[in-house]
């Protein structure tokens, strides 16, 4: 007898629920908090963990010898006197962005799908701000004597800063970004903090909760006191989402640089955040999702919409790589023709069609619903997409400046050692943090979890 092969439905977005069937307030309650409360930690956090931690060494011996020799031991020469430094500050500060975009913006457009990751998503924001303001920290060689200059008051010669230069902005920018990330996290973190004291059986736990967590009681009063607070600090927090990236992306846009002064930088460079952002959600979500089993609360719906999110964002970056061809095309000034060519033809020819195949070519897998719905295909996905972001500021800074106005003057740039390390440190220093994130404090809002389950509206405000 033949058999007949049914192909899977896959069934649209709007009918897969965001938190899976059969849940109650019980249950929500009891996984998300168990993962902090549970005594035993999964051996997959402790393998995690270990590799963070060690890298994080790395970082460690990168800043002791860059503090006794100088910046020398990077790679930065004439005419490249930026390198990994600016290309990884602003790879991190992107990857910052998806955090708030996801708690505020969503938030102020009532998009439900956004509570089952934005607490992480805002634990990344922080330890990515964390790891990105160590360059600018420590680029300047002796940061505990020329630090003093970044800041905005005046120094004892009389002399301000110049207020006139991008790099100031930066301080202003990331500051402020950074405070308030800071602030939103923890107050959506208050009534959580409140279920964990309550819940933890020893006393050490329960008296950090408690202290932590300011008395949280749950009464009318409270809630109505979080609300405003949340929702205020939501509206501070969006303008920075656009803010911060374009001023970030002043640095290059305002110089007179072949291949940096153009209009196009500061959305694109907004966009190219938020794509990378959304990348790194989805690269540590997906294997957290599978450890943890949190499959009833990050479900296929939210794997799509975040992979949708990328695409949309994708096709903004990639139009930004087609208008700086066309712009340098159409302005008829040869050195910004050739600053393009360069980049295509150029030594660095291979990081700049790497980043076309990363950021142009493989995020188009996205517009196939089986691919979106595979969790693999996209985690693989994700990592491609923050290679091809790394290299889009590795092509952006080095080629254009590899190559002066004068041929006698033309240079070639390679990381050191001393560059790598601290690199792959910081990316130590973020992923022991965000372990030790996950270990202490829920990664799942708790009580906005609860809000989702059928009938759980009212209930999860009166408990």
């Amino acid at each position: 007898m033949a058999t007949e092969v049914t192909r899977q439905r896959i069934p649209p977005t709007d009918e897969i629920p965001i938190v899976a069937p059969g849940q109650s307030l019980k249950t929500v309650t009891e996984k998300i908090a168990d993962i902090v409360l549970r005594l035993k930690t999964p051996l997959s956090w402790f393998f995690g963990f270990t590799v963070g931690f060690l890298l994080l060494q790395g970082l460690l011996v990168a800043i002791m010898m860059l503090l006794f020799k100088g910046i020398g031991v990077w790679g930065v020469n004439m005419p490249v006197g930026w390198g990994f430094d600016i290309i990884n500050f602003v790879w991190w500060i992107g990857i910052g962005h998806a955090g708030t975009l996801i708690s505020a913006i969503l938030f102020l457009f009532r998009q439900q799908w956004r509570m089952s990751i934005n607490r992480a998503a805002e634990a990344m924001t922080l330890f990515a701000v964390a790891c990105a303001l160590l360059y600018p920290f420590f680029h300047t060689g002796r940061p505990w004597l020329a630090l003093y200059w970044l800041l905005p008051y005046p120094n004892a010669m009389g002399m301000w800063p110049q207020f006139r230069s991008p790099l100031i902005w930066d301080v202003f920018a990331v500051s402020t970004y950074g405070t308030v990330s800071a602030l939103f996290w923890f107050t959506g973190l208050i009534p959580d903090l409140a279920t964990l004291r309550d819940r933890a059986t020893k006393r050490v736990p329960k008296f950090i909760y408690g202290v932590l967590s300011f008395g949280w009681r749950g009464s009318a009063i409270h809630w109505r006191r979080y609300e405003i607070a949340y929702m205020l600090l939501a509206g501070l927090s969006t303008p920075l989402v656009l803010s911060v990236h374009t001023v970030v992306s002043f640095d290059f846009a305002v110089s007179l640089l072949p291949g940096w002064h153009a209009t196009i930088f500061p959305p694109y460079f907004v966009a190219g955040a938020i794509f990378s952002g959304f990348a790194m959600v989805l690269t540590l979500l997906i294997p957290l999702r599978a450890i943890y089993g949190l499959q009833s609360y990050i479900t296929a719906r939210h794997l799509d919409v975040m992979a949708k999110v990328m695409l949309a964002t994708g096709w903004i970056v990639f139009y930004g790589y087609l208008m700086e061809a066309f712009v340098a095309w159409y302005s008829g000034v040869q050195y910004e023709r050739f600053v393009i060519w360069n980049r295509m033809t150029g030594p660095y020819w291979w990081a700049f069609w790497a980043l076309i195949l990363c950021n142009g070519l493989v995020p188009q897998l996205l517009w196939i619903r089986k691919v979106r719905y595979t969790p693999v295909i996209l985690f693989a996905i994700s990592i491609v997409v923050n290679i091809g972001m790394w290299l889009e500021r590795y092509v952006i800074i080095v080629t254009s400046l590899h190559r002066d106005f004068l041929p006698s003057s033309w240079g070639m740039y390679s990381g050191t050692m001393w560059d790598w390390s601290f690199y792959l440190g910081t990316i130590g220093l973020f992923l022991t943090l965000f372990y030790l994130f996950i270990r202490v404090l829920p990664m799942i809002s708790i009580f906005e979890m609860r809000t989702l389950v059928p009938g759980g509206q009212a209930k999860a405000h009166s408990e």
